[in-house]
């Protein structure tokens, strides 16, 4: 688990915007990790997905990392922000632009409504 915990570690520090989700930003497998992906595009945030349908101990190893029983989580500047719930109720708060603003991430603002 040790090498597991490494490789993530490696993706959040390495780089800025990270989503560990099922399927890919072109191909979500699932509609938790598709509303995320649609938030992050209508964003317009640069970030990397990581597809954990691809290995079960990267499955099982992003859930134990962040002590988060769901997929997908999102990861900004090596911290864990929350899974779709909350990725959802920040945006439309208007919170995940400002964060990812503060955090220096390029993001467009939502329009007001």
């Amino acid at each position: 688990m040790a090498d597991i915990n490494e490789q993530i570690r490696q993706e959040v520090t390495n780089t800025d915007v990270v989503l560990f989700m099922k399927g890919t930003p072109q191909f979500p497998m699932c509609g938790f990790s598709g509303q995320v992906v649609q938030i992050l595009d209508y964003l317009g945030v640069p970030y990397k997905g990581v597809n954990v349908l691809e290995d079960e101990a990267l499955r099982q190893g992003i859930k134990d990392y962040a002590n988060w029983p769901t997929i997908p989580q999102l990861y900004v500047k090596g911290e864990f922000v929350g899974g779709c719930d909350i990725i959802r109720e920040m945006f439309q708060a208007g919170e995940l632009a400002t964060h990812l603003t503060e955090n220096g991430i390029a993001c467009q603002q939502p329009a007001k409504a």
